[in-house]
């Protein structure tokens, strides 16, 4: 009888061997001192490392994974008995390779219910990452991410403005993203291997932005003690991008306009000109065009640094891609805070949807910032947000609920494609994917008005 049961057990064994050498998932366990037990066929394929180096060693050392030191599931579920199904993360393969998983850890017991070690399944997201870097491809230039068809319209012209040789303008609010904009112009240009060196204008006096833009030669001023670059200098062969230009006053508008115009300068103190290769970016959170007609601005160097014009809209226009930069921050934090947070609760999200944003994008990273220091890990919630943004939130729409905010996220989004379409309904709907009768239904029932006169067309 004892002989039968020897024979089971090992028939068992030999099944379950069999199922661990068939499946997909990376499968390996642990003893109590964290050394690996067993090592399935995938787990090597996934890896790169084989069994027999695999086996015996601390799993640390053949992971090398982002939880290891900080985050491990297996520990977790080690101390507390409770699995973790599904979490996402990476390992570093034998070539030194990152490779996304999602993994699933549980508790491995003997007869006796005892704990003798871990086990540990993972799955290589390798092909579902590439998959869904193609399809977000589309809503990114550079570090720039958007839905919006608003920022989709500059999306299609940044290459080619980045490849031409002229002066950009860039305008917008303050917050909207403007030396990003600038950032992502310089790198796709051909002075990308060249530096990118910034300046805000409206941050110095006269005196000091000056001398910052062009240098000095030594004893042109009393301290000068030795030549100093300036930021023309500094930018030769690369992008100089100076921001809030509506700032600088009329003597430095008359020396920036002959940079431009000449492409030379001379530092204060100097007897000969310099030459400069730099491409000039500069941007602007006031309305030049007036500041120009009230005679606070050249209007010879607005028509200089106006060839090429780049408006980004505030981010209350384009609230469709507040999610999408919610967790474009929330990767930037992860990282630089070391911080395991795996996303926003959906009644968190209504609040941020509902907010107008004054402060646009750099508003809402400041709020995504916050939240880490808050919560380092799991979601972010309600309490974890600023006090006055949750007032706001409660004033504008109410209880902080779910329905109010897709609520609001259907009327943004029909009355931003009525917008693009001309108030077109046919072609609005023919937008959305959905059929007309069921476009006007939604406009009458969520109070959406239209114009007297639209872009109704016959069809």
């Amino acid at each position: 009888m004892k002989r039968h049961d020897n024979h089971t057990s090992d028939t068992k064994t030999t099944t379950t061997d069999a199922i661990l050498e068939s499946i997909s998932d990376g499968v390996f366990t642990v003893d109590l001192e964290w050394r690996i037990t067993s090592f399935n066929r995938a787990a090597e394929e996934i890896t790169g490392i084989s069994r027999k180096d695999a086996i015996g060693r601390l799993c640390s050392e053949v992971f090398r994974s982002n939880m290891c030191q900080t985050d491990c599931a297996l520990r977790k579920t080690m101390k507390n008995g409770k699995p973790i199904i599904g979490r996402s993360g990476y390992i570093i393969d034998e070539a030194g390779n990152r490779i996304p998983i999602s993994l699933s850890t549980a508790v491995l017991k003997n007869s006796d219910g005892n704990m003798v070690g871990g086990a540990e399944t993972f799955r290589d997201l390798s092909e579902v990452e590439t998959l869904r870097h193609e399809l977000e491809a589309r809503f990114h230039v550079g570090e720039i991410v958007s839905r919006s068809p608003l920022m989709q319209r500059l999306f299609e012209v940044i290459p080619a403005i980045a490849i031409s040789p002229s002066t950009v303008l860039i305008t917008g609010e303050t917050g909207t993203g403007k030396e990003l904009m600038a950032r992502t112009i310089h790198s796709l240009s051909k002075h990308s291997k060249g530096p990118f060196i910034a300046l805000n204008c409206g941050a110095l006096p006269d005196s000091l932005l000056e001398s910052e833009l062009f240098g000095y030669k030594v004893g042109a001023f009393t301290g000068a003690t030795k030549d100093k670059a300036g930021r023309f200098a500094l930018a030769n062969g690369g992008t100089l991008f100076l921001d809030e230009i509506g700032e600088i006053s009329p003597a430095l508008q008359v020396r920036l306009l002959r940079v431009l115009q000449e492409r030379s300068f001379e530092p204060l103190g100097a007897t000969s000109s310099v030459q400069t290769d730099a491409r000039i970016i500069v941007a602007t959170n006031r309305d030049l065009t007036e500041r120009t007609k009230a005679g606070a601005f050249r209007e010879d160097l607005y028509y200089r640094i106006n060839v090429v014009r780049v408006e980004l809209p505030p981010l209350r226009r384009r609230k469709e891609d507040i999610p999408l930069l919610v967790e474009q921050f929330i990767a930037k934090f992860n990282r630089l805070h070391y911080a395991t947070v795996r996303g926003i609760s959906p009644e968190t999200l209504s609040l941020l949807m509902a907010h107008d944003w004054p402060g646009n994008v750099r508003e809402l990273e400041n709020i995504i910032e916050r939240a880490f220091v808050l919560c380092p890990d799991g979601s972010i919630e309600i309490r974890h947000l600023p006090d006055e943004l949750i007032l706001h939130g409660s004033r504008s729409i109410g209880p902080a609920s779910l329905q109010d905010a897709r609520f609001q996220m259907e009327i943004q989004t029909i009355q931003t494609a009525l917008e693009r379409n001309s108030f077109n309904r046919l072609a609005t709907a023919r937008d959305l994917g959905m059929h007309k009768t069921t476009l006007f239904r939604k406009i009458k029932q969520l109070g959406i008005s239209l114009p007297e006169k639209d872009g109704r067309s016959k069809q």
